[in-house]
Protein backbone atom coordinates (compact mmCIF):
# COMPACT_ATOMS: atom_id res chain seq x y z
CA UNK A 1 0.00 0.00 0.00
CA UNK A 2 1.78 3.20 -0.99
CA UNK A 3 1.64 6.03 1.17
CA UNK A 4 0.55 8.72 -1.78
CA UNK A 5 -2.73 6.62 -1.61
CA UNK A 6 -3.76 8.90 1.31
CA UNK A 7 -3.20 12.33 -0.02
CA UNK A 8 -5.72 15.23 -0.39
CA UNK A 9 -5.48 18.39 -1.19
CA UNK A 10 -6.33 21.02 1.08
CA UNK A 11 -6.06 24.89 0.65
CA UNK A 12 -3.60 26.26 3.09
CA UNK A 13 -6.63 29.21 4.22
CA UNK A 14 -8.47 25.95 5.73
CA UNK A 15 -5.81 25.07 7.65
CA UNK A 16 -7.05 26.65 11.58
CA UNK A 17 -4.72 29.11 13.03
CA UNK A 18 -6.39 29.78 16.20
CA UNK A 19 -9.47 28.42 18.16
CA UNK A 20 -12.77 29.46 17.79
CA UNK A 21 -14.51 31.42 20.54
CA UNK A 22 -16.83 28.17 21.85
CA UNK A 23 -15.15 25.34 21.72
CA UNK A 24 -18.37 23.26 21.03
CA UNK A 25 -18.77 25.84 17.75
CA UNK A 26 -16.77 23.83 15.68
CA UNK A 27 -18.98 22.14 12.57
CA UNK A 28 -18.85 17.93 13.00
CA UNK A 29 -19.49 15.75 9.34
CA UNK A 30 -21.31 12.67 10.46
CA UNK A 31 -20.39 9.69 8.53
CA UNK A 32 -21.34 6.19 8.54
CA UNK A 33 -18.88 3.30 8.12
CA UNK A 34 -20.48 1.70 5.52
CA UNK A 35 -20.96 4.98 3.24
CA UNK A 36 -23.85 6.87 1.89
CA UNK A 37 -24.13 10.49 2.44
CA UNK A 38 -23.03 12.79 4.61
CA UNK A 39 -24.46 15.27 7.44
CA UNK A 40 -22.97 18.97 8.55
CA UNK A 41 -23.81 19.42 11.76
CA UNK A 42 -22.22 21.72 15.03
CA UNK A 43 -20.60 19.83 17.85
CA UNK A 44 -23.50 20.73 19.60
CA UNK A 45 -25.42 17.84 18.41
CA UNK A 46 -23.13 15.69 19.18
CA UNK A 47 -25.13 14.14 22.15
CA UNK A 48 -28.34 13.85 19.60
CA UNK A 49 -26.06 11.00 18.44
CA UNK A 50 -25.56 9.09 21.09
CA UNK A 51 -27.34 6.03 22.67
CA UNK A 52 -28.29 4.93 25.78
CA UNK A 53 -26.16 2.54 26.90
CA UNK A 54 -23.05 3.73 24.65
CA UNK A 55 -19.47 3.99 26.16
CA UNK A 56 -17.58 6.89 25.45
CA UNK A 57 -13.73 6.80 26.12
CA UNK A 58 -11.73 9.51 26.91
CA UNK A 59 -7.63 10.30 26.70
CA UNK A 60 -7.64 12.58 29.89
CA UNK A 61 -3.67 13.29 29.19
CA UNK A 62 -2.33 16.37 30.49
CA UNK A 63 -0.34 18.82 27.58
CA UNK A 64 2.55 20.54 29.38
CA UNK A 65 4.94 23.67 28.47
CA UNK A 66 7.29 21.33 26.24
CA UNK A 67 9.22 23.47 24.25
CA UNK A 68 12.02 25.53 25.55
CA UNK A 69 13.90 28.53 24.05
CA UNK A 70 17.42 29.40 25.17
CA UNK A 71 21.33 29.08 24.71
CA UNK A 72 24.69 27.06 24.32
CA UNK A 73 27.02 27.18 26.73
CA UNK A 74 29.30 30.25 25.92
CA UNK A 75 26.49 32.49 23.95
CA UNK A 76 24.99 35.21 25.55
CA UNK A 77 22.57 34.81 28.22
CA UNK A 78 19.29 37.24 28.02
CA UNK A 79 16.22 36.47 27.36
CA UNK A 80 15.03 34.44 24.22
CA UNK A 81 11.93 34.61 23.30
CA UNK A 82 9.78 33.24 19.71
CA UNK A 83 8.48 36.87 19.01
CA UNK A 84 12.18 37.70 18.63
CA UNK A 85 13.15 37.28 14.77
CA UNK A 86 16.75 36.76 16.33
CA UNK A 87 15.50 33.63 18.40
CA UNK A 88 13.99 32.21 15.20
CA UNK A 89 16.82 32.43 13.28
CA UNK A 90 18.93 30.93 16.03
CA UNK A 91 21.98 33.35 16.20
CA UNK A 92 24.29 33.75 18.73
CA UNK A 93 23.68 30.24 20.06
CA UNK A 94 20.61 30.36 20.59
CA UNK A 95 18.08 27.12 20.26
CA UNK A 96 14.49 25.51 20.23
CA UNK A 97 14.22 22.59 22.32
CA UNK A 98 11.14 20.04 22.37
CA UNK A 99 10.65 17.43 25.33
CA UNK A 100 9.05 14.31 24.02
CA UNK A 101 9.55 11.91 26.52
CA UNK A 102 10.24 11.80 30.02
CA UNK A 103 13.19 8.66 30.03
CA UNK A 104 13.59 9.32 34.14
CA UNK A 105 12.84 11.08 37.14
CA UNK A 106 16.34 10.38 38.93
CA UNK A 107 18.15 12.16 37.00
CA UNK A 108 15.76 13.60 35.34
CA UNK A 109 16.66 12.66 31.56
CA UNK A 110 14.18 13.37 28.81
CA UNK A 111 13.97 12.95 24.85
CA UNK A 112 14.27 15.66 22.88
CA UNK A 113 14.06 17.17 19.40
CA UNK A 114 16.40 20.41 19.04
CA UNK A 115 17.06 22.72 16.48
CA UNK A 116 19.59 23.24 15.33
CA UNK A 117 20.04 19.61 14.60
CA UNK A 118 23.04 19.41 13.30
CA UNK A 119 24.93 21.54 15.73
CA UNK A 120 23.95 20.37 19.14
CA UNK A 121 26.49 17.80 19.78
CA UNK A 122 27.17 15.13 22.51
CA UNK A 123 28.93 16.73 25.38
CA UNK A 124 27.25 20.38 25.36
CA UNK A 125 25.72 22.60 28.31
CA UNK A 126 22.30 24.21 27.34
CA UNK A 127 20.61 26.62 29.40
CA UNK A 128 16.91 27.99 29.63
CA UNK A 129 15.10 31.01 30.75
CA UNK A 130 16.70 34.61 31.48
CA UNK A 131 18.02 33.24 34.90
CA UNK A 132 19.38 30.12 33.39
CA UNK A 133 16.85 28.41 35.65
CA UNK A 134 16.98 24.98 33.90
CA UNK A 135 20.04 23.80 32.84
CA UNK A 136 20.59 20.54 30.71
CA UNK A 137 23.18 18.60 29.22
CA UNK A 138 23.25 16.58 26.22
CA UNK A 139 24.01 12.31 26.39
CA UNK A 140 23.49 10.62 23.39
CA UNK A 141 21.88 10.69 20.12
CA UNK A 142 18.91 8.47 19.19
CA UNK A 143 17.15 6.68 16.30
CA UNK A 144 15.34 9.53 15.17
CA UNK A 145 17.71 12.27 15.12
CA UNK A 146 16.42 13.32 18.49
CA UNK A 147 18.86 13.56 22.05
CA UNK A 148 19.05 12.41 24.85
CA UNK A 149 19.63 15.45 27.78
CA UNK A 150 20.00 15.36 31.20
CA UNK A 151 18.37 18.36 33.38
CA UNK A 152 20.96 19.26 36.31
CA UNK A 153 19.87 18.99 39.30
CA UNK A 154 19.26 23.35 39.97
CA UNK A 155 15.68 22.22 41.21
CA UNK A 156 15.57 19.23 43.42
CA UNK A 157 12.18 18.14 43.58
CA UNK A 158 10.62 17.36 40.28
CA UNK A 159 7.68 19.02 40.61
CA UNK A 160 9.75 22.34 40.65
CA UNK A 161 10.90 20.90 37.72
CA UNK A 162 7.54 20.93 36.27
CA UNK A 163 7.22 24.55 37.83
CA UNK A 164 9.72 26.17 36.43
CA UNK A 165 8.45 24.50 32.78
CA UNK A 166 5.25 26.44 33.72
CA UNK A 167 7.16 29.79 34.07
CA UNK A 168 9.40 29.55 30.84
CA UNK A 169 8.12 26.57 28.73
CA UNK A 170 5.70 27.15 25.75
CA UNK A 171 2.37 25.24 24.66
CA UNK A 172 3.75 23.09 22.09
CA UNK A 173 1.54 24.24 19.17
CA UNK A 174 2.00 21.60 15.92
CA UNK A 175 4.18 23.63 13.17
CA UNK A 176 1.00 24.08 10.87
CA UNK A 177 -0.18 26.39 13.14
CA UNK A 178 2.40 29.48 12.21
CA UNK A 179 2.38 31.88 15.01
CA UNK A 180 3.75 31.94 18.04
CA UNK A 181 2.32 30.35 21.14
CA UNK A 182 0.24 32.90 23.23
CA UNK A 183 -1.43 32.89 26.89
CA UNK A 184 -4.97 31.60 25.81
CA UNK A 185 -3.31 28.52 23.73
CA UNK A 186 -2.56 27.57 27.74
CA UNK A 187 -6.16 27.15 28.40
CA UNK A 188 -7.32 26.36 24.79
CA UNK A 189 -5.38 23.82 23.32
CA UNK A 190 -6.03 21.62 26.71
CA UNK A 191 -9.53 19.38 26.51
CA UNK A 192 -11.48 20.06 29.69
CA UNK A 193 -10.90 17.39 31.05
CA UNK A 194 -7.14 17.21 31.41
CA UNK A 195 -5.83 15.60 34.74
CA UNK A 196 -2.55 13.19 34.03
CA UNK A 197 0.44 15.42 32.92
CA UNK A 198 2.67 13.91 30.09
CA UNK A 199 1.82 15.47 26.31
CA UNK A 200 3.56 17.59 23.83
CA UNK A 201 0.13 17.47 21.65
CA UNK A 202 -3.10 17.55 22.88
CA UNK A 203 -5.58 15.16 21.80
CA UNK A 204 -7.27 17.59 19.81
CA UNK A 205 -11.00 15.79 18.94
CA UNK A 206 -11.35 16.58 22.82
CA UNK A 207 -10.49 19.70 22.33
CA UNK A 208 -14.16 20.71 21.56
CA UNK A 209 -16.08 19.29 24.91
CA UNK A 210 -17.22 21.54 27.43
CA UNK A 211 -18.43 20.65 30.89
CA UNK A 212 -21.71 21.39 29.77
CA UNK A 213 -22.04 18.69 26.78
CA UNK A 214 -20.60 15.97 29.18
CA UNK A 215 -22.95 16.84 32.20
CA UNK A 216 -25.57 16.38 28.49
CA UNK A 217 -24.08 13.30 27.67
CA UNK A 218 -24.23 11.86 30.76
CA UNK A 219 -28.22 12.88 31.22
CA UNK A 220 -28.73 10.86 28.00
CA UNK A 221 -27.44 7.62 29.42
CA UNK A 222 -24.61 7.19 28.06
CA UNK A 223 -21.17 6.15 29.86
CA UNK A 224 -18.27 7.56 30.36
CA UNK A 225 -14.18 6.31 30.69
CA UNK A 226 -10.75 7.33 30.71
CA UNK A 227 -7.59 6.04 29.70
CA UNK A 228 -4.18 7.92 29.82
CA UNK A 229 -2.29 7.95 26.55
CA UNK A 230 0.91 10.72 26.55
CA UNK A 231 1.28 12.04 22.87
CA UNK A 232 4.86 12.26 21.93
CA UNK A 233 7.60 12.58 19.31
CA UNK A 234 5.14 9.81 16.94
CA UNK A 235 2.77 13.10 16.23
CA UNK A 236 5.90 14.86 14.73
CA UNK A 237 7.48 12.44 12.53
CA UNK A 238 6.41 12.67 8.44
CA UNK A 239 6.26 9.44 6.69
CA UNK A 240 9.58 9.33 4.75
CA UNK A 241 8.67 5.42 3.29
CA UNK A 242 6.97 5.35 -0.07
CA UNK A 243 5.28 1.31 1.33
CA UNK A 244 2.88 1.78 4.26
CA UNK A 245 3.64 -1.21 5.21
CA UNK A 246 8.01 0.29 5.64
CA UNK A 247 7.09 3.10 8.43
CA UNK A 248 8.10 2.51 11.79
CA UNK A 249 5.68 3.82 14.31
CA UNK A 250 6.74 5.35 17.94
CA UNK A 251 5.87 3.97 21.08
CA UNK A 252 3.49 6.15 23.21
CA UNK A 253 3.18 5.25 27.04
CA UNK A 254 0.16 4.84 28.27
CA UNK A 255 -2.49 3.71 31.38
CA UNK A 256 -5.41 2.47 32.41
CA UNK A 257 -7.26 2.08 35.47
CA UNK A 258 -8.84 -0.66 37.17
CA UNK A 259 -12.21 1.17 36.93
CA UNK A 260 -11.87 2.22 33.33
CA UNK A 261 -10.17 -1.48 32.63
CA UNK A 262 -13.99 -2.96 34.01
CA UNK A 263 -16.37 -0.74 32.54
CA UNK A 264 -14.64 -1.39 28.94
CA UNK A 265 -14.38 -4.85 29.82
CA UNK A 266 -18.10 -4.61 30.91
CA UNK A 267 -19.27 -3.00 28.08
CA UNK A 268 -18.05 -5.32 25.68
CA UNK A 269 -19.09 -8.67 26.95
CA UNK A 270 -22.79 -6.92 26.77
CA UNK A 271 -22.44 -5.39 23.25
CA UNK A 272 -22.95 -2.23 23.79
CA UNK A 273 -20.86 0.60 21.32
CA UNK A 274 -17.92 1.44 22.15
CA UNK A 275 -16.91 5.08 21.08
CA UNK A 276 -13.31 6.62 21.26
CA UNK A 277 -12.92 10.28 21.73
CA UNK A 278 -9.47 10.51 18.91
CA UNK A 279 -6.81 8.74 17.21
CA UNK A 280 -4.82 8.03 21.05
CA UNK A 281 -7.49 7.13 22.04
CA UNK A 282 -8.62 4.36 19.51
CA UNK A 283 -4.69 2.91 19.29
CA UNK A 284 -4.29 2.98 23.64
CA UNK A 285 -7.76 0.30 23.32
CA UNK A 286 -6.87 -1.77 20.34
CA UNK A 287 -3.30 -2.22 21.61
CA UNK A 288 -4.68 -3.26 25.44
CA UNK A 289 -7.43 -5.74 23.79
CA UNK A 290 -3.91 -7.61 21.88
CA UNK A 291 -2.26 -7.07 24.88
CA UNK A 292 -4.50 -8.78 27.16
CA UNK A 293 -5.65 -11.47 24.58
CA UNK A 294 -9.28 -10.38 24.52
CA UNK A 295 -9.49 -8.73 27.71
CA UNK A 296 -8.27 -5.05 28.72
CA UNK A 297 -6.65 -5.50 31.60
CA UNK A 298 -5.36 -2.41 33.72
CA UNK A 299 -2.03 -1.20 33.95
CA UNK A 300 0.58 0.86 32.35
CA UNK A 301 2.39 -0.48 28.78
CA UNK A 302 3.36 1.22 25.80
CA UNK A 303 1.29 1.01 22.15
CA UNK A 304 2.89 1.12 19.33
CA UNK A 305 0.49 0.10 17.10
CA UNK A 306 0.40 1.27 13.89
CA UNK A 307 -3.21 0.98 12.20
CA UNK A 308 -4.23 1.14 8.82
CA UNK A 309 -6.23 -0.37 6.05
CA UNK A 310 -7.03 -3.92 6.56
CA UNK A 311 -6.74 -3.54 10.53
CA UNK A 312 -9.39 -5.44 12.50
CA UNK A 313 -10.89 -3.13 15.23
CA UNK A 314 -11.78 -5.43 18.12
CA UNK A 315 -13.25 -2.64 20.76
CA UNK A 316 -14.06 0.24 19.00
CA UNK A 317 -17.48 0.91 17.07
CA UNK A 318 -17.23 4.39 16.72
CA UNK A 319 -14.89 7.20 17.07
CA UNK A 320 -15.14 11.25 17.10
CA UNK A 321 -11.50 12.41 15.37
CA UNK A 322 -10.27 15.64 14.02
CA UNK A 323 -8.97 16.41 10.20
CA UNK A 324 -5.63 15.49 9.74
CA UNK A 325 -2.58 15.91 7.45
CA UNK A 326 -2.42 13.92 4.01
CA UNK A 327 -0.40 10.80 4.05
CA UNK A 328 0.13 10.97 7.58
CA UNK A 329 -0.36 8.19 10.14
CA UNK A 330 -3.54 9.44 11.11
CA UNK A 331 -5.58 9.43 8.56
CA UNK A 332 -4.52 6.13 7.74
CA UNK A 333 -5.87 4.87 11.18
CA UNK A 334 -8.77 6.92 9.98
CA UNK A 335 -8.92 4.92 6.96
CA UNK A 336 -8.52 1.57 8.43
CA UNK A 337 -11.99 2.61 10.70
CA UNK A 338 -14.00 4.69 7.87
CA UNK A 339 -12.91 2.92 4.92
CA UNK A 340 -10.11 4.61 2.82
CA UNK A 341 -12.13 5.59 -0.24
CA UNK A 342 -15.17 6.73 2.22
CA UNK A 343 -13.11 8.85 4.29
CA UNK A 344 -11.28 10.61 1.44
CA UNK A 345 -14.44 11.12 -0.35
CA UNK A 346 -15.86 12.51 3.26
CA UNK A 347 -12.32 15.15 3.41
CA UNK A 348 -12.96 16.23 -0.11
CA UNK A 349 -16.56 16.77 0.73
CA UNK A 350 -15.24 19.09 4.24
CA UNK A 351 -12.83 21.23 1.95
CA UNK A 352 -15.41 21.80 -0.69
CA UNK A 353 -17.80 23.09 2.64
CA UNK A 354 -14.86 24.89 4.06
CA UNK A 355 -14.05 23.16 6.76
CA UNK A 356 -11.35 24.59 9.49
CA UNK A 357 -8.71 21.64 9.19
CA UNK A 358 -6.29 20.23 11.82
CA UNK A 359 -5.81 20.82 15.74
CA UNK A 360 -7.91 24.09 16.34
CA UNK A 361 -10.25 22.75 13.38
CA UNK A 362 -13.93 20.82 12.96
CA UNK A 363 -14.53 17.11 13.41
CA UNK A 364 -16.06 14.48 12.83
CA UNK A 365 -17.84 11.38 13.72
CA UNK A 366 -17.69 8.28 11.81
CA UNK A 367 -20.34 4.80 12.83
Amino acid sequence: MLVSDFHFHLPDELIAQEPLAARDGSRMLHLQRTGGPYYDHLFRDFPDLLRPGDLLVFNNTRVFPARLYGRREGARSHPVSPHNPAARDFLHGRIEVLLTRQLSTQPNDWECLVRPGRKIGVGEHLFFGEHDELQAEVLARAEFGERRIRFQPVLQQIDDFFAALDRIGHVPLPPYIARPDSSRDRERYQTVYAQQRGSVAAPTAGLHFTPEILESIRQRGVGTAEITLHVGLGTFQPVRVDRVEDHKLHSEPYSISPGAAAAINQALRASRRIIAVGTTTVRTLEHAIRLGAGTIVAGPAAADLFIYPGFEFKVVKAMLTNFHLPQSTLLMLVSAFGGKENVLRAYGHAVSERYRFYSYGDCMFIE
